[in-house]
């Protein structure tokens, strides 16, 4: 019975040049939670037969995403790779709203906490779709992934 899950992320370490405290956080998080819940079925190997668990490994090379796709065996069944200009408004926006997000934890009152909050959620959900639209007809995923999926590229943005 295949298994379209992702049992295992990680991501280039090369790629990532610094991580404050609460970004180790937002990716920590984002990892758990995506290998607890996911759905991810790349479409060429699972119609070549491999039906997961996957492992991926994401990177950022030449300005482009790149998704290393390995069976549970570790054998690599695919490198898609994504053009990322349309994604640098949105990580911009992402991390602007982020900053503004941890700040407000520090000092603010909780409806202050909460607009910012909503803004942060409404960013991260149109990412989210266009991720989705961007692996159309590569991976066969959900909403829930995608977004998490765009925590973790946006990790890998970080450049100190």
């Amino acid at each position: 019975m295949p298994d379209y899950t992702i049992s295992h992320i990680a991501l280039d370490e090369d790629t990532i040049l610094w991580r404050s405290a609460d970004v180790e956080q937002e990716r920590r998080v984002a990892i758990f939670d995506l290998i607890e819940e996911n759905s991810f079925k790349p479409v060429r190997a699972a119609a070549a037969g491999h039906g997961g668990p996957y492992r991926l490994t994401l990177a950022v090379r030449d300005g482009r995403l790149q998704l290393t796709i390995r069976d549970a065996d570790d054998a690599e069944l695919e490198t898609l790779i994504l053009g990322l200009a349309r994604f640098r408004r949105p990580i911009r926006d992402y991390f602007a709203i982020c900053d503004s997000y941890y700040q407000a934890i520090r000092k603010s009152t909780a409806a202050e906490i909460e607009t910012i909050d909503m803004a942060r959620r409404g960013v991260h959900n149109n990412a989210a779709e266009l991720l989705l639209e961007r692996l159309d007809g590569k991976v066969e995923t959900d909403f829930a992934t995608a977004r998490r999926l765009f925590t973790l590229i946006c990790v890998l943005h970080i450049k100190g």
